[in-house]
């Protein structure tokens, strides 16, 4: 009779451990489908990267790696200092990516295009062999070459068309009836609408030079030109000289412009499309700086 008591409790002692332990596995497995182990947490912590942003995420554009290269590994300063570059540095800062449209490839080429990352930067230039020389080092630098009918020394005569009604009329620069607007370059020049102009060209240190006085008032015609109502930074480079002084007062205009730094003007030129009747320069304001 003891014997069969002991052997009925053993019986009972077993069955409810099992019980216990098939509860205690099926509590676990619920466990480990609602939420991964830790193991698997830690691994996935170290897996994902920590950005705030897909694009803090993404590595640096050739274009910049490029740029940092060649600045470090070159001798060549660029033509600006650097309180000038900054102030269209600022300006690209808040327009970029953008449409940036330069008179002049120089050593400082490589920077503009890298400063509007993600936009186009298009340079005008008048040296063909230039252009082959620096293409063949950066080949992703877009250029077009442009042949300019002017020289310095004719810059008093040129300046007097500032009076004429052709001059003060606003048109697409193919159109206009003023001797200083250039109608060589391809359409699209003509069609994009400038966000920034860069004037660093044509040469104008010596009387039989082009000058810059052509381009200037092209770079006015064009911000002045865009469908858009949005305004035009403008940007003209060695305005110690003569005829990148003058020339800037009379066809950019005082009113227009938001600073001076160094050698470098900046001008903002209100589409005149957007706004109907406006003066080609703000009224009761002298041109003079």
């Amino acid at each position: 009779m003891r014997n069969k008591t002991q052997s009925f409790i053993s019986s009972k002692l077993i069955f409810g451990c099992c019980s216990i332990l098939v509860l205690f596995i099926l509590f676990l497995k619920r466990e480990s489908i609602s939420s991964p182990p830790n193991s698997t947490i830690r691994e996935e912590y170290h897996q994902k990267p920590k950005c705030p942003s897909t694009k803090q995420c993404t590595k640096l554009p050739i274009s910049l790696s490029d740029a940092l290269v060649h600045y470090v590994t070159t001798e060549i300063t660029p033509q600006q200092t650097f309180d000038e570059i900054s102030v269209s540095k600022r300006v690209l800062d808040k327009k970029s990516p953008c449409n940036f449209l330069v008179f002049g490839l120089g050593h400082d080429s490589l920077m503009w295009a890298s400063l509007n990352h993600g936009g186009r930067t298009l340079f005008l230039e008048e040296d063909k062999a230039w252009i082959e020389t620096v293409t063949k080092k950066i080949p992703n630098l877009e250029s077009y070459h442009v042949v300019y009918d002017t020289k310095v020394k004719d810059s008093n005569k040129l300046m007097e068309l500032e009076r004429t009604e052709g001059c003060k009329a606003v048109s697409d620069p193919r159109d206009s009836k003023c001797a200083l607007s250039l109608k060589g370059f391809p359409a699209d020049v003509y069609e994009t609408q400038w966000d920034v102009i860069m004037v660093d060209a044509p040469t104008g240190y010596h009387e039989e030079a082009p000058g810059r006085m052509s381009a200037i008032y092209t770079a006015g015609l064009l911000a002045r030109n865009r469908y858009d109502s949005d305004e035009t930074d403008v940007f003209v480079h060695d305005v110690n000289r003569l005829v990148e002084d003058e020339f800037s007062v009379a066809f950019l205009c005082r009113g227009y412009m938001k600073e001076q730094q160094g050698r470098l003007r900046h001008f903002t030129i209100p589409s005149h499309r957007a706004r109907v009747g406006t003066p080609f320069c703000p009224v009761g304001i002298s041109r003079r700086f």
